[in-house]
């Protein structure tokens, strides 16, 4: 039941994310004050990077941004490593 909780919670977090992205590129096409990349991470870290990979492609937002990408996939892969190690070792 926990972990089916822990899911949604992360799915709804995640939509957020995703959403927050198409938000940040419409204030960037008004050329408007942005949300942050740092504030970008932080929701990676806190588990929205599948959102955040999504979002880019779909609302083509900083897609060409190497060092950003490279975070945000570097964060989701270290997210992926520790779910793997969770499920082995601890269930």
């Amino acid at each position: 039941m926990f972990l089916k909780i822990l899911l949604i919670i992360l799915a709804l977090f995640n939509l957020y994310t995703f959403f927050l992205m198409g938000w940040d590129k419409n204030l960037a096409n008004k050329k408007k004050f942005r949300i942050s990349e740092a504030r970008f991470f932080q929701l990676a870290l806190f588990g929205g990077s599948l959102g955040i990979l999504t979002a880019m492609p779909v609302w083509r937002h900083k897609n060409k941004k190497w060092a950003f990408k490279k975070n945000i996939y570097a964060i989701f892969a270290t997210q992926i490593l520790l779910l793997i190690f969770i499920g082995r070792y601890v269930f």
